[in-house]
């Protein structure tokens, strides 16, 4: 199973970007999604995770702002980010959790995408 991590990028202060994140390979069941990021210097956080019945949960940082969404049948995750702040500017990665056909649970992780927020 590999993640592959898509949009992000350079956009001002108040603008919108949207990241995106498909499991592929040998995909059984893919539970929990979510985005993570992590700035210069700083520990990896939780941004938004998803259920995969479809519940979700925010950082405070981000509530409001961003929206988690996911595609089960493509197995790809969304995050839709409006009214970006510099301190969103981060290196964000997808994660998912994935369900063997045995039962097994793996987490993957994607290979990270820079969002940079300018001033």
């Amino acid at each position: 199973v590999q993640l592959q991590a898509s949009g992000g990028g350079l956009v001002q202060a108040g603008g919108s970007l949207s990241v995106s994140c498909a499991a592929t390979g040998r995909v059984f069941i893919i539970n929990d999604m979510g985005w993570y990021r992590q700035a210069p210097g700083k520990q990896r956080e939780l941004v938004a995770r998803i259920t995969r019945g479809g519940d979700t949960n925010y950082s405070d940082s981000v509530k409001g702002r961003f929206t988690i969404s996911r595609d089960k049948p493509r197995n790809t995750v969304y995050l839709q980010m409006n009214s970006l702040k510099p301190e969103d500017t981060a290196v964000y990665y997808c994660s998912a959790e994935h369900q063997a056909w045995n039962g097994v649970l793996h987490n993957y992780w994607g290979q990270g995408t820079q969002v940079t927020v300018s001033s």
